[in-house]
């Protein structure tokens, strides 16, 4: 059975410092938050550390970034490694900064062959940097480039086959950007290397009515649910992560929602 995680947000600090029953098994934490303090959220997840696994998720890596690597930032990001002791790392495959100016956004490129052999040879430098395996997420999308000469599925397989580097498989984005590009997301969770998956992301999202907008703050959406519970078989064993970023609900609430995974794992194996 797969082990259920969430979000650790400062929302949620009371309830944990009182030591309230929690459920799931693992807490991921945005490296950003904890790499640039000595303060209390360092404090926070060294107590969440003594008691739960955790995981660093970043989103300022720009491991497509023009200005890369930045050496000050990795450096702080490989002190916070050895000082939590992660079971997993990861960041996002995209850009986030351009000529030293960060815009705090998780932005697309085109799928060539050109942007993959950037991205293999950024990865691979990544992991000998930090002397392990990274993750990386396929982000939600708004646009696509004429350019393209392969889909998404097919560019991340090629890069985690020719890097290394693992995948962390979004369920929400694959189907923000099924629907907002005109793909197939069974096709896409088909063909990608499931061996290569070393975690899964759900998260809820935003129906403007002209496109979905990965808002992370709001439950799973039912056809997310339906296709994590299509590919149940491949998703069974992963480490599972639901994601809720704003209008954070109660603790107990967040918890729910992300065993709701566990509970549609359970009853497909009976």
């Amino acid at each position: 059975m797969s082990s259920i995680g969430v979000g650790l947000r400062k929302e949620h600090y009371p309830y944990l410092r009182k030591g309230e029953p929690v459920r799931i098994s693992w807490f991921e934490a945005i490296t950003e938050n904890y790499m640039d303090t000595q303060g209390r959220p360092l404090e926070m997840l060294e107590s969440v550390r003594k008691n739960f696994p955790v995981a660093l998720h970043g989103v300022s890596l720009s491991i497509l970034g023009g200005t890369f690597p930045d050496k000050k930032y990795i450096q702080r990001w490989k002190e916070l490694i050895q000082r939590i002791d992660p079971f997993l790392v990861s960041d996002h495959l995209c850009w986030t900064e351009q000529s030293g100016n960060y815009l705090h956004d998780l932005l697309p490129f085109p799928f060539t062959k050109e942007f993959l052999e950037f991205a293999i040879e950024r990865a691979e430098q990544v992991q000998e940097i930090l002397g392990r395996r990274i993750l990386l997420e396929n982000v939600s999308t708004y646009l696509s480039f004429p350019q393209s000469e392969m889909s998404e599925w097919e560019f991340i397989s090629e890069l985690s086959k020719k890097s290394g580097c693992g995948i962390l498989l979004d369920i929400n984005n694959i189907y923000v950007n099924s629907i907002n590009h005109g793909f197939s997301a069974s096709e896409y969770l088909s063909s990608i290397p499931w061996e290569n998956v070393g975690q899964i992301h759900i998260a809820g999202h935003t129906d403007t009515g002209e496109f979905l907008f990965d808002t992370h703050s709001r439950p799973v959406a039912k056809e997310v649910w339906d296709l994590f519970s299509s590919f149940s078989d491949r998703i069974r064993g992963i480490p599972i992560l639901l994601e809720w970023d704003e209008d954070i609900p109660s603790f107990p609430e967040m918890e729910e929602e992300a065993l709701k995974a566990k509970f549609i794992l359970g009853s497909l194996t009976k």
